[in-house]
Order: structure tokens, then sequence, then C-alpha cells
């Protein structure tokens, strides 16, 4: 039960969002850029903090800390279903590549890459569908998972007493995530970028006190008790089968993994790696993560932005995933997990945080949760309100005026936000619509934004077709089977292919004139030679990029060093001491191979420092 000083704080933290919406809205209201991307004038350490503080989404940190708290420290590789690791991609090259466009969103990214002709025009307007379909998944997650962290803590007996209405008890959690998401909406629609970074940076600082605080409850934890959990627990490394068995420990463990279906964690792996893989070189999908990049001051500072992104976000967010998992195993029969006589496990990160957390300290935490709820809701709701207005609404009303597009932001803001509930009305649980998420919607994206980046022949109908052919199946195949979504990616992978490759040699290649305007500007490594010979024909002293090999080497290495950032929080908060030194010297020489191979390459690159 929260007393008087968390409520205090909550409230505290709840009017702060609401001054900082009110405070800025003036220079949200200045142009589109303002509102949109902030002006272009934001710093990069604020942007990476704020691109962090998204990404520590309250959803996806119950979903860390029931995968930490049930397969351990094997749990380190399922987030690669994200790819959490794409971060690296984008530091080490596709930030800089990105962010040179110049350009507003990422559909209009596609119109600098594909001209304004038929196949352009086609491909603009499926990003858009595609953008705006992943916005709401994206809202439609977080609300649901808001819903029942709040549950936990504002029990419904006292509420309902002040409710004119009934509201039955599988819907109580999207009560609670309605009111809350309304304060989101307020700051972000009237604040616009701005006012998501700074009221991002706010709840970052709160994240930040609130998880080393959970973490030095942890370790006190472990130096005062035993954990009983299976064998292989403590074991990041694995075979082809899970072999992770809670039976006479916490028998109902068994029951998630088997409804999870990563049993068959070899076969899972591979997968989730080459979907990984496929995903991270795509480069960002049309969301706040892209915002962010294209609101960088240049290249350099995007590369920067994504670097400090990954350095902000891991060992913070592990901190109190760790703590959070450690604490509900060694207390696991004080947590209350049942809802409606059936147990959730991912309620685990509220009722330890019920439990385990003392008066003053939980109202901080509790305004840094929400904080991340509402964190992750604006810079989506943001992502989704450019792809309305920018490429919708100013595509046909192209002479807009100011106070139109103002109220065109606001109107679609609401519009979003409104069927975004209505989704998440339909969603059963938190795990079910992120394996959507990533692995059928996110497989439908794959190939045609690959293939845009590194082969010059494709073009804007085979981005169309690429699209639309992957996108029907992951919209379908849900309703058809219970398998996990990841094992028929392949298969929309494989339609994908197809349609893209159909739809390219359907229409002769992009516009010559789009094509070197692009190569020049982006300067990517792949298939380009054809369009090479041309730029030098007019700029005979252009470089070709042949940074490939150094550019995977830095990957690799950097998707290295953030396992470790991972690795390290927890064996810091179980007393592993001697892999946690292991663990910190392999990650200071893979930053001082970042340092030589990367960053003091990438500063020298051209075009690098553009504005």
């Amino acid at each position: 039960m929260l007393q008087g000083l968390d409520i205090a704080i909550i409230l505290a933290y709840l009017i702060g969002t609401i001054v900082i919406g009110l405070a800025l809205r003036r220079k949200a209201q200045k142009s589109k850029d303002d509102y949109l991307l902030g002006g272009k004038d934001l710093p990069w350490y604020m942007l990476g903090l704020s691109n962090a503080s998204g990404m520590f989404d309250i959803s996806g940190t119950m979903w860390l800390v029931t995968l930490t708290f049930v397969y351990g420290f094997k749990s380190i590789w399922i987030p690669w279903l994200w790819p959490v690791f794409n971060q690296v991609f984008l530091m080490v090259f596709l930030a800089t590549w990105l962010r040179r466009s110049q350009v507003t969103t990422g559909a209009e990214w596609i119109h600098f890459r594909f001209g304004k002709g038929k196949g352009g025009n086609r491909s603009h307007s499926i990003i858009v569908v595609f953008a705006i379909l992943s916005c709401l998944g994206f809202l439609a997650y977080g609300f649901i998972g808001l819903g029942k962290f709040v549950e936990i803590f504002i029990p419904w007996e006292i509420v309902s007493a002040y409710i004119p209405f009934n509201v039955p008890p599988l819907y109580i959690p999207h009560f609670y995530g309605i009111i809350f998401t309304l304060f989101a909406v307020f700051y972000s629609i009237l604040g616009g970028m701005s006012g998501i970074v700074w009221t991002d940076l706010l709840q970052y600082t709160i994240m930040t006190v609130s998880s080393i605080a959970i973490a030095v409850i942890a370790w006190n934890a472990m130096g005062e008790n035993t954990m009983n959990v299976p064998e292989g627990w403590f074991d990041p490394l694995f075979g082809w089968e899970l072999d992770i068995d809670w039976t006479g420990i916490i028998d109902e463990v068994n029951t998630k993994i088997a409804e999870d279906q990563y049993s068959l964690f070899g076969l899972f792996f591979m997968l989730m790696v080459f979907k990984g893989i496929l995903s991270s070189i795509a480069g960002p999908a049309p969301n706040y993560d892209m915002q962010k990049i294209l609101s960088t001051k240049s290249p350099l500072e995007a590369a920067k932005m994504s670097a400090f992104s990954i350095a902000a976000l891991i060992p913070t967010r592990y901190l109190m995933v760790g703590g959070f998992s450690v604490l509900a195993i060694l207390f696991y029969e004080d947590l209350q997990l049942e809802t409606a006589g059936i147990l959730d496990f991912e309620k685990i990160l509220p009722a330890a945080i019920s439990q385990f957390v003392p008066v003053g300290l939980l109202g901080l935490l509790l305004a840094g949760l929400l904080a991340a709820f509402m964190s992750t809701f604006a810079g989506t709701l943001n992502a989704a309100q450019a792809y309305l207005v920018n490429d919708i609404y100013l595509k046909y009303n192209p002479d807009a005026t100011s106070k139109k597009i103002k109220n065109m932001n606001y109107g679609s803001g609401i519009v979003v936000v409104l069927v975004s509930i209505v989704l998440g009305f339909f969603v059963l649980d938190v795990n079910s619509i992120l394996q959507w998420i990533v692995s059928a919607l996110y497989g439908s994206y794959v190939i045609s934004n690959t293939l845009k980046w590194y082969w010059w022949r494709f073009n804007g109908e085979g981005y169309f077709w690429g699209m639309v052919s992957g996108i029907i199946p992951a919209l379908i195949f849900p309703m058809f089977t219970d398998t996990l979504d990841l094992y028929y990616f392949p298969v929309i992978l494989l339609i994908s292919i197809i349609g893209s490759i159909v739809g390219t040699y359907s229409a002769p290649p992009t516009n010559e004139k789009v094509l070197l305007d692009f190569y020049k500007k982006t300067r990517p490594w792949g298939f380009w030679k054809p369009v090479l010979e041309k730029v030098r024909k007019e700029e005979p002293e252009f470089k070709r990029n042949n940074n490939f090999w150094r550019d995977m080497f830095n990957v690799l290495i950097g998707v290295i060093a953030q396992t470790l950032l991972v690795l390290i929080p927890l064996y810091l908060i179980l007393h592993e001491n001697i892999s946690f030194v292991i663990s910190l010297a392999v990650l200071v020489l893979c930053v001082i191979i970042l340092k030589k191979n990367w960053w003091d390459r990438i500063k020298n690159e051209p075009d690098v420092n553009i504005k």
C-alpha cells in the first residue's frame, strides 16, 4: 500500500511533466521541425539519454525481470529477439548514413532513396502504413504493461468506491492504463520532441537512483541468504536444449517455460541471431529511435548519440532487473502473483517492488517506472504523429498554415492514442504483443529495408511489394497458429524476398539523378558499382566506401561489449566477484579497440560533420 510520502513524490513527478509540456509549448509551435525534431539543436548526450529512457520502458522491464527469474543467465540472449544489438550497428555506421539524408521522417527518407515517381510514392505509402502499425503495436504493448503494474499498488477495492461505473476484473489494468496515458499525451502533444527529451532526462535521473538503490538492497540480501535455483541458472552458455528444470523448487515455472516455447534453445537462438542481424543491417524501424537520430545536429552526433544510448541504458537497467530478479527468487513465497486465480509471472516486478522497497524510495521508483512508460509512449506517439502529419497531411496540403499544422499535430495525437487504447483491450499479455511486434511485424520489414541500403538496382516497386508481401502474412498467421511468432519468421522472410525481387524487376531502375544524389550523400558500402562509376565521371576524386570489414569487426566488438554490460551488473549483485572482474577487464579491452578502430576513424570521414 502506498504511503503519503510515496503519493506526494508521484504527484510531484506528474505535475513536473505538465509543467515541462506547458513550458516548451511555445518552442514546439515555431515550426514543423521544432515540433517533430526539436529544431535539430538538441545536444547528442540529451538525445542519447532520452533514447535510453525511451527504451527503459515499464513493459520491457517487467518482461526482462520475468526472463531473468525464469532462465537465469541464459536470459541475456532472449532480448536479441528485439534485437538489442541493433544499437551497435547504428553506432558503428548506420546512424551516420541515416542522418546525412537531412530528412524529417523515415517515410520522407523513402523519397530521398527512391524519388517521387510511381514506385517511390507506393513505397512512401507502405512505410507510413508500417510505421503506424508499428507505433500502434508498441503503444498497446506499453498500455497493457502499465495497467498490470499499477494494479498491484493501487488496489481496485479502494478506487472502485469513487468510480460511478462497474469495471470487470479482466479490464482493471486497462482502466489504469487509460488514466496514466493521459499525462503522457499531455506533455508529448503540447511540447513535441523538446518536451519529450526534457521529460526523459527527468525520468532517467529517477530511474538511475532507483536502480542503484534496488541493486544495493539485493546485494545485501544475497549476503544474508542462499539462492535456490536449478542447475545451469548461473551459466550463460547453452546447448541444443534449454535444460532448466524448476521441479521441486518452484514447479509452476516449468509451465511458464513450456508456454514460452524456448525449450529448443539452440534452434531458437540461431533463428534469433539470423533475424537479429538482418533487422539490424536494415536500419532503425520508423519509430522514436529513428526520430531521435534525425533530430541530432550532425551525422557524427548521431553516432555519438547511439553509442551513448547503449552505455546509459544497459548497466542502469540491469542493476534494476538483476536486483528485482534476485529478490523475487530469494523471497518468492512472499510474492502474490495470482490474478483471478491464475498465476501471472509478468507480475514479478510490481510484486517485488511492493514487497521489498521501503517508503520514500517506493514513491521515487514508482514515479520513475510510470515515467518510463510515459517516455516510451510519448516517443512512439511523436513518431506516429510525424508520419500522419508530415507524410500524409502535408503531402496533400503542402501550403497548410502553421496553425493548421499545429491543430493537425494535436488531432492526430489524440486519434492515435484512442486507437491504441482500443487495441490494448484485445491484448492478453505483454509477451504475446511483444513477440508479434519483434518477430512477425518486423519480419515483414527486414528484406525491403536491407536491400534499400546495399543494392543499387532495388527500386520503389521492389520496396513496396516486398513490404506488402511481408505485412499481409504477419497480420494473418497469428490468427491460425499458436506457434511462437519467431518460428514462422523464415516463412514471412521468404515471401517478402520473392515480393521484393519480382517487384524490382517489374519496373525500371530508380531515376539516375535520385540514385546519384542518394549515393553521394549517404556513401553506403554494398553493391553500388554502376552508380559509383557514374559519380566518378562527374567527380573523379570521389572515394568508394571500403569500410565493410572494419565496420563488421567493430560491430562484433560492440556486441561483445554490450553483452558484458548486461553481465557485469548481474555478477556484481550476485557476489560473483571473479566473473565480475574478468568481465570488466574484457569490457575495457573492447572499449580500447573501439576507440582506435571506430571513433578515431569515424571522426575523419567525409560529411560526418554536416549540419
